[in-house]
C-alpha cells in the first residue's frame, strides 16, 4: 500500500479559552496520554489557554525535553479539556477517511518517536513543528479497515485494563488482610479466634508506642532483609528475562542478577512502587533488590513497605531518592516465625494470581506492539 502524508489529512486548530470556561486542565505526558496539568495557574490569564475538544489532537513540539518519546495524545475522557498554548492542537478533516484512534495507533509506534526526533530541528531546542507534522507519511486504507485494526487493538488494550483492575482488587485484598493481622492484631489464634479481641496476651512496646502480640518483637528492616544494588544493563542483550526499573517492567534481557524470591525497592523516581518478584530479574542501578535473612519474610515485607508514603519521605533533592541507610535503620514489627509463615501461605495464593494476570498482561503488551509494527506493512 502507498503511503499517504498525513498534512491532507489534518488541520490545526487555535481555539482559545476566551469565554474562561471552568474546563480541567490537561498536561500530556511520554506515554502518549493526557495527565492532570501541576501547572500553578494562580494569577495566570486562561483565556490564552486552548480549548481540545473530544477526538482531537494535540502534541509538544519542543522534544528535547522528553527523552526518546514524543508527547502526543488523543483526547478521548473528556468532551472539552484545556491544554497549554504551548502546544500545537489540531484535528482530522474528515473522520470517514482517517479514524483519530487509527492515527493515535500511529502515533504510538516507536518509528514515529524515532522519525519525529530525527526530523526535529535547531540549534537550543529540538523543535518538532506543524511542517514536519504534515510531512509524516503512513499507509490510510479503507475506512472499514481502519475501524476493523482499531477494534483489534482497543480488545487487547480492553483486557489488559480489566486484568489491571483485577489486580487492584487482589492488591487490596492483601492490604486488608494485612491489615488485619499486623496493624489491628486480629490474626486467628490457635482456636482460630481473633487473636487481640478474643483476649490475647499484648505488652506495650516503647519504639511503637502501641501494644503488640506479647512473643512479637521490634527489629530494623535490616534484621530481615539485605538491600542490594541493581546495576547498569546497557551491556546485556534483548532476552527473556524481565528488566525492572523504579516504573516496572522496562524490558526483557539475556542475563539474571537474583534468580530468587525479591522484594524491589525503588531508589530513584516511582518510590512508592514496591514490587515483590518471584522470578529471576535483573534490575537496573535506580531500584534495589532484597536477599530475605529469615524464611517465610518477604511477602510480610513487601506489604509493610506497600503501606508507606516513601515519597512523602524523599530524602534527595531535585529527583525523589531513597538511601540503604534509610532503609536498613527502619523500624519494623517482627512477628512470630509460625505467624509469617501462615501469612505467605494465605498471601501466596493471591500473589500466584496476580503473577497469572500480570504474565497475561505482559503477553497481550507484546501483541499490542506486534499490531503496531503491522501498520506498516497494511494490504488493501
Amino acid at each position: 500500500m502507498s503511503y499517504k502524508k498525513l498534512g491532507e489529512y489534518i488541520e490545526v486548530i487555535d481555539d482559545r479559552n476566551r469565554d474562561l470556561l471552568d474546563l480541567p486542565l490537561l498536561g500530556v505526558s511520554v506515554q502518549k496520554v493526557f495527565i492532570p496539568s501541576i501547572a500553578n495557574t494562580v494569577g495566570t490569564d486562561m483565556s490564552k489557554y486552548k480549548i481540545l475538544s473530544k477526538n482531537q489532537f494535540t502534541y509538544i513540539p519542543d522534544t528535547s525535553r522528553r527523552g526518546d518519546k514524543i508527547g502526543v495524545a488523543l483526547l478521548k475522557n473528556h468532551e472539552k479539556a484545556l491544554v497549554s498554548q504551548a502546544y500545537t492542537t489540531f484535528k482530522i478533516i474528515d473522520e470517514e477517511k482517517l479514524n483519530p484512534d487509527y492515527l493515535m495507533m500511529w502515533f504510538s509506534r516507536p518509528e514515529f518517536d524515532r522519525y519525529a526526533r530525527y526530523h526535529s530541528i535547531g540549534s537550543v531546542r529540538e523543535v518538532f513543528d506543524w511542517t514536519d507534522m504534515c510531512e509524516v507519511e503512513l499507509p490510510i486504507p479503507s475506512i472499514e479497515k481502519q475501524r476493523e485494526i482499531v477494534a483489534q487493538y482497543e480488545a487487547v488494550a480492553n483486557k489488559i485494563k480489566v486484568n489491571e483492575a483485577i489486580c487492584e482488587k487482589l492488591e487490596a485484598t492483601a492490604q486488608a488482610l494485612y491489615k488485619h493481622w499486623f496493624v489491628d492484631f486480629e490474626f486467628p489464634n490457635e482456636e482460630g479466634q481473633p487473636y487481640k479481641s478474643s483476649g490475647g496476651a499484648m505488652v506495650f512496646n516503647e519504639e511503637l508506642e502501641k501494644e503488640i502480640p506479647e512473643d512479637w518483637e521490634v527489629g530494623l528492616l535490616s534484621d530481615l532483609i539485605t538491600v542490594k544494588y541493581g546495576k547498569d544493563y546497557k551491556h546485556l542483550n534483548v532476552g527473556k528475562i524481565p528488566l525492572y526499573g523504579s516504573g516496572g517492567i522496562m524490558s526483557y534481557v539475556d542475563s539474571v542478577l537474583y534468580d530468587k524470591p525479591s522484594v524491589l525497592i525503588p531508589r530513584k523516581g516511582s518510590l512508592n512502587n514496591i514490587l515483590y518478584v518471584k522470578s529471576p530479574f535483573w534490575s537496573v542501578d535506580t531500584m534495589f533488590y532484597s536477599i530475605p535473612k529469615i524464611e517465610n519474610v518477604l511477602i510480610y515485607i513487601f506489604n509493610a513497605l506497600s503501606r508507606m508514603d516513601f515519597n512523602s519521605l524523599n530524602v534527595g533533592s531535585a529527583v525523589p531518592s531513597m538511601t540503604t541507610e534509610y532503609l536498613n535503620s527502619m523500624l519494623i514489627l517482627i512477628p512470630s516465625e509460625k505467624k509469617l509463615k501462615s501469612f505467605e501461605s494465605e498471601l501466596n495464593k493471591i500473589e500466584e494470581y496476580k503473577i497469572s494476570i500480570n504474565k497475561q498482561n505482559q503477553k497481550l503488551t507484546q501483541l499490542q506492539s506486534l499490531l503496531l509494527s503491522r501498520l506498516a506493512r497494511l494490504e488493501g
